[in-house]
């Protein structure tokens, strides 16, 4: 039986999993990221660490095969990341000295720049999230179930509205975003991103 439950320590390798096939615009990275730590490192496993009470899996009997997890405050976990996740990285993946010339090396830069998720138009939504489904488990329920338990989570802590960076090219990403509503941010600039959120009171 396929449930929603709160994230474990032992729920990691499979996380780390999830993040990698699901990386490159809701598909897998492999072949563009080769070190598969990199983007787990960047864009989930430092929010299972530094705030796990906003981290929740889909588990399917087995192993986790999707998630949701976030932050309550974005501002607040820039400050966190920096100071504390952000020096385990550096023996990993040293910062660069100069210019990203691979993807690989793009991503590394924005493990190093955290103020990036700072976005002045996205003040009135603090929380931020990232929610991965592996294939086989997608467009069966399972994503909703998963926002609704991370929305919950975020009402119960007073947190008024969320937002999320998705990749502007994954047109079925944000068809599923559009059914949960969430509406469009409206950014100068973003670059190959479109910014969305809602309130944290779920409908239904």
């Amino acid at each position: 039986m396929t449930t929603v439950r709160p994230y474990r320590p032992d729920d990691r390798a499979a996380l780390y999993d999830i993040c990698v096939r699901t990386a490159h615009e809701g598909g897998d990275s492999r072949r563009i990221y080769p070190d598969l730590d990199l983007m787990p490192s960047i864009f989930a496993a430092p929010y299972a660490e530094l705030e796990p009470d906003l981290a929740f899996v889909l588990d399917d009997g087995e192993r986790a095969v999707g998630y949701v997890l976030g932050t309550a405050d974005t501002a607040a976990f820039v400050a966190a990341y920096r100071a504390s996740w952000l020096p385990r990285m550096r023996e990993r993946f040293p910062a660069l000295t100069g210019p990203p010339a691979t993807p690989s090396e793009v991503m590394i830069d924005l493990m190093y720049r955290p103020e990036r998720m700072i976005v002045p138009e996205t003040a009135g939504y603090p929380a931020h999230l990232h929610i991965d489904l592996l294939p086989g488990h997608q467009r069966k329920g399972h994503g909703r179930a998963l926002m609704n338990a991370f929305l919950d989570a975020l009402h119960r802590k007073g947190v008024p509205a969320v937002h999320l960076a998705m990749v502007t090219a994954n047109a079925p990403a944000r068809a599923f975003y559009d059914r949960l509503g969430f509406h469009e941010i409206p950014v100068p600039d973003p670059g190959p991103l479109t910014y969305l959120g809602r309130s944290t009171v779920r409908e239904g």
